[in-house]
């Protein structure tokens, strides 16, 4: 048995141009009601794409949802669960800090369109509304050339295209939960201010890149904490990755820019990794970046999907 990307949500492809996550939580007032609406949403939520995909062929709309480890001990108390399902603990370093913000459900939908991720959500909601709260919806852009808000391009790290499933998708490891991923949603607000009073020799410094060609410096031309040293795992002598699609996002008017950082990860513990240490390692780019929400999802398989739906043990 091995991954079949027929049966994987959207958590490899592109970021696309126009992006809305959300993360949710339940209102837990009826066990029962949360549980028929969860599955009625596995249902449906194929179908939507499936049908918006139909109507919009160009739009290149990809979904992924999924849940975190207290939603899914809360909906589904006799049931496996993924390996490295887990509560994300907020990542305490000596200047700066990862917090942890729970949240149960967890939307990400993207496509070239924007009416199309907006038609997405809209049915969605109709069918949830009534079970959930919002706790965070955050639409994101494209920005110049695939750059962050930053102005420097954004997953030059990822794994090549043909690589990437391996990356992102869970494999024989995890038979129970084969073609699903772990997600990491994190959401930063920047200091552009700060940012853009530094020269551009110093902020390719502290992300270890050139600017404009996106050249990645010597290492003895970059920062000793610079983000794509300090944001690295090597555990065991390898370079572990993972699959970022990272997005910002702005409100222009009231001065507020960000990056909604987002990886997924065929492996939880690679993630977890990384960002020990970013924030033990203190990385450069956390002087100008504060981290305001943190939780990690499990995005299922069509599969699994298709048995909450049925109500069927996994």
């Amino acid at each position: 048995m091995g991954i079949d990307l027929t049966d994987v949500q959207g958590v490899y492809k592109d970021a696309g141009s126009n992006i809305i996550f959300s993360t949710m939580e339940l209102k837990r007032e009826d066990h029962d009601s949360d549980l028929e609406m969860v599955q009625d949403l596995a249902e449906h939520l194929p179908a939507f794409e499936n049908s918006l995909n139909i109507r919009y062929p160009d739009a290149g709309l990809a979904v992924a949802f999924g849940f975190s480890r207290k939603a899914w001990d809360y909906l589904f108390p006799n049931a496996k669960r993924p390996k490295e399902l887990e509560e994300f603990e907020p990542v305490v370093g000596p200047k700066y800090t990862a917090p942890a913000t729970p949240a149960d459900l967890f939307f990400h939908v993207r496509a070239k369109d924007s009416a199309v991720p907006f038609e997405l959500m809209t049915m969605v909601m109709d069918r949830i509304k009534d079970n959930v709260t919002v706790l965070d919806e955050t639409h994101g852009f494209r920005y110049f050339e695939g750059r962050a808000i930053i102005g420097f391009v954004d997953g030059t790290e990822n794994p090549s295209a043909l690589d990437t499933p391996e990356y992102a998708v869970i494999g024989d490891e995890d038979p129970n939960f084969i073609n699903g991923s772990y997600a990491f949603a994190q959401k930063y607000a920047h200091n552009m201010a700060a940012w853009n009073a530094l020269k551009t020799e110093q902020q390719e410094q502290a992300i270890g890149r050139k600017k404009f060609n996106d050249v990645e410096l010597e290492d003895d031309q970059k920062a000793p904490n610079a983000h794509n040293i300090a944001s690295q795992d090597n555990e065991g002598g390898v370079e572990h990755k993972i699959v970022r699609m990272n997005v910002p996002f702005s409100n222009p008017t009231k001065d507020v820019n960000g990056t909604y950082f987002i990886g997924y990860a065929r492996h939880w513990t690679v993630t977890k990794r990384m960002l020990t240490n970013m924030f033990t390692k203190s990385d450069r780019l956390l002087d100008f970046s504060t981290p305001e929400t943190g939780e990690v999802f499990f995005i299922p398989s069509f599969t699994v999907l298709g048995k909450i739906a049925d109500g069927e043990e996994f």
